[in-house]
């Protein structure tokens, strides 16, 4: 009695072990055998669902050609195809071991006057193209942009007169004591715009360099000399 308790248990813990899984024979398959002397390169393409298997072989006389009863057991891989061999149909039979990014095979008509043996190795697949991230959309930079700065404690007034062509900008800054001023190297990179400009400050030419941060209906600047000796900021509002 404690014999037959013992073999239950062992089945019953035998029974939740998990089977070995067949293995993946999917994709394209590459190798060559010798045929007479002559190397035959060979392209299987193989798709396995569950334990059948389906699929083409390319490279033999009748190319491409289906497999039939495909079958995947554990490791060992059974097929069957017809080729044509100098104007004579013969049933090639394929038995083929698993194994890492390998199939060995033996293979040969049915009844016996012919084989080889071959090993085709996985094809490497084609790499998966990277996700490039998406890249913001530029915003909508054309206009008349209205804002105002404080200088010395006296609020100064400017208009950005802007055209944008790609990520190129031009136009005029006005309110300076140079006005017009027009900008140079104005470049717009997503929603940051960049130029510098030229001005006048007690009769000398000062470098104004500004930088921008475009949003919805409104640029906040950062802009000063180019030595940075003095700077500031402003926001500047898209007029309707």
């Amino acid at each position: 009695m404690r014999n037959v308790l013992k073999l239950a248990v062992l089945a019953a813990f035998l029974g939740v072990l998990p089977c070995a899984h067949a293995a993946d024979v999917t994709g394209t398959w590459k190798g060559s055998f010798d045929f007479q002397g002559t190397n035959v390169p060979v392209a299987i393409h193989l798709t396995a669902v569950g334990s059948t298997v389906t699929g083409t072989v390319e490279g033999l006389a009748t190319a491409p050609i289906e497999i039939h009863d495909g079958k995947l057991d554990g490791d060992s891989l059974t097929f069957w195809l017809n080729s044509d061999y100098e104007g004579t149909t013969y049933k090639l039979v394929y038995k083929g071991k698993v194994g890492v990014g390998q199939i060995e095979f033996s293979f040969g008509t049915e009844e016996g006057s012919w084989g080889a043996d071959m090993t085709v190795k996985k094809a490497d697949e084609p790499a998966a193209k990277p996700i490039e991230p998406e890249k913001p959309i530029a915003p909508e930079l054309a206009g008349t942009w209205k804002g105002g700065f404080d200088f010395q404690g006296t609020s100064v007034p400017l208009t950005f007169n802007l055209k944008s062509s790609g990520g190129v900008v031009t136009g005029i800054v006005e309110g300076l004591p140079t006005t017009p001023a027009e900008i140079h190297e104005g470049k717009l990179d997503g929603d940051t715009l960049t130029f510098w400009l030229t001005t006048d400050y007690q009769g000398t030419p000062v470098k104004l360099v500004y930088k921008g941060k475009v949003s919805a209906g409104q640029i906040v600047f950062s802009f000063g000399t180019e030595d940075g000796s003095w700077g500031t900021e402003l926001t500047a509002t898209k007029s309707i």
